[in-house]
């Protein structure tokens, strides 16, 4: 069938089979298929939607169009946990040495920070030696010796992915739910974990700003990997506050750190906990209770900090660094942000606060920029303290001075100050599976 034929299938409101999206997805990747008329096919299917067939179809064909990681030479259950992206978002650095501990192998392919959000791998990288990138030999062997590994993305992991994202951000077709859960669980699903748990972020520094769209997006996420044969599950957690205290990549890495030797701030381990427990529930470790227990022996035995220490060590990485986070390198210059009045921090805007942080050079402005592992920014208020005028609310660390002014700016404009104290916000507003109703925490 025409292209033609298809786009006006879609448009008119049209059900595209599995064979019709296969081919459209080859056609696209090979290059038979011109940028124009998938833009007309985007835009069909945004307005249009998908059910849930094609975009489990969609999910395969992307999936499918590049390298499909094959982990059957990794021993036992393999997990995966993804986040949707956030600010001061380290829980990766915490959930995989915590779940690599109680047994499960952890093969896991991260991504690099663009825009607000940061990412793992350059994280990571601020490790001095560390590498992401391994062959897949080297990958399997490092997951099974030590029980985990977190990589960099394969240049050919779902390319149709890659090239159909690209299109949907220059045509205003990005934010539509079955296009965002396809393109995220394509790559889930290619890298070849049995388990998965999504962490979906909810409010002002998430993709996602309303908790009814990231509801939304979490269960089309799960229904697909639980329609692949995967067992899936989310978490919607809140983004309309950082994350912790400190954003930025080697700031971030001590304060994952700092949760693993138990000494890290409640919001961060609370929210690690409960990814770490659903993917221990979902491996079959155990009740919630017991799962649980588990994660929290991890933390009181050492074992979870033993684990990253183990894969930093067999990444290249100098795991002294992990012993002692004294050792990282601090940024030649802090600039202290003052409240300008008195009262209660009532609102975080904190996709702002994040592109403060990228203004002092802790993340890119484009995919080419480099970046200073360690500048970023330290809170110390948050969402509902009270604050007095005059006091410092945050920190900001840089290697150029001159970029503290327009940060500043960014910063105090994400921040309302009022009288009142705010109520209390949920860390956790949701929990889907694949066999559950969401359990709403509010």
């Amino acid at each position: 069938m025409r292209m033609y034929d298809l786009i006006m299938k879609k448009r008119n409101g049209g059900i595209l089979s599995g064979d019709e999206i296969n081919e459209i997805i080859k056609g696209f990747v090979e290059g038979s298929i011109p940028d124009y008329q998938m833009s007309a096919l985007l835009m069909a299917i945004y307005f249009q939607g998908m059910d849930q067939n094609e975009t489990l179809d969609l999910t395969l064909a992307l999936a499918a169009s590049g390298d499909m990681t094959d982990l059957s030479g990794i021993e036992g259950i393999k997990a995966d946990k993804h986040s949707t992206g956030g600010v001061g978002d380290k829980t990766t650095l915490i959930v995989a040495p915590i779940v690599a501990a109680c047994g499960l192998k952890i093969a896991k392919m991260s991504g690099r920070g663009l825009g607000h959000t940061g990412g793992t791998v350059d994280k990571l990288e601020s490790i001095p030696g560390l590498r992401t990138e391994f062959t897949s030999a080297e990958f399997a062997g490092i997951v099974n010796k030590t029980g985990l590994c977190i990589a960099g993305q394969s240049k050919n992991l779902a390319p149709g992915d890659k090239k159909l994202y690209a299109l949907r951000d220059v045509t205003a077709t990005v934010d539509s739910i079955p296009l965002i859960a396809a393109s995220i669980m394509s790559k889930k699903l290619a890298s070849g974990s049995d388990c998965i748990v999504l962490d979906v972020k909810t409010g002002s520094g998430a993709f996602m700003k309303s908790l009814k769209d990231s509801l939304e997006l979490a269960k089309e996420m799960v229904a697909i990997g639980t329609n692949a044969g995967r067992k899936v599950a989310a978490l919607i957690t809140d983004m309309d506050i950082p994350l912790g205290f400190k954003i930025g990549n080697s700031l971030e890495v001590i304060e994952a750190v700092d949760v693993l030797n138990k000494k890290g701030p409640d919001d961060l381990y609370t929210v690690c906990e409960a990814l770490s427990v659903r993917l221990l529930e979902l491996a079959g470790k155990g009740s919630y209770k017991e799962c649980t227990c588990m994660v929290k022996e991890t933390l009181d035995t050492g074992a979870a900090l033993e684990k990253l220490i183990e894969m930093v060590k067999a990444q290249g990485g100098d795991a002294s660094y992990i012993k002692d986070t004294s050792k990282f390198k601090k940024a030649p210059y802090m600039y202290e942000v003052k409240s300008a009045k008195s009262g209660y921090i009532a609102f975080m805007d904190t996709e702002k606060i994040g592109t403060a942080s990228t203004m002092l050079g802790a993340g890119r402005k484009t995919r080419e920029s480099l970046i200073d592992y360690s500048a970023g920014i330290v809170l110390k208020k948050k969402y509902a303290d009270k604050v007095a005028e005059g006091e410092t609310v945050a920190v900001l660390y840089a290697s150029d001075d001159k970029l503290f002014k327009e940060a500043e700016e960014k910063f105090i404009s994400s921040i309302i100050i009022e009288s009142q104290k705010p109520e209390k916000r949920p860390l956790i507003a949701a929990s889907i599976s694949g066999n559950k109703e969401e359990e709403i925490y509010l």
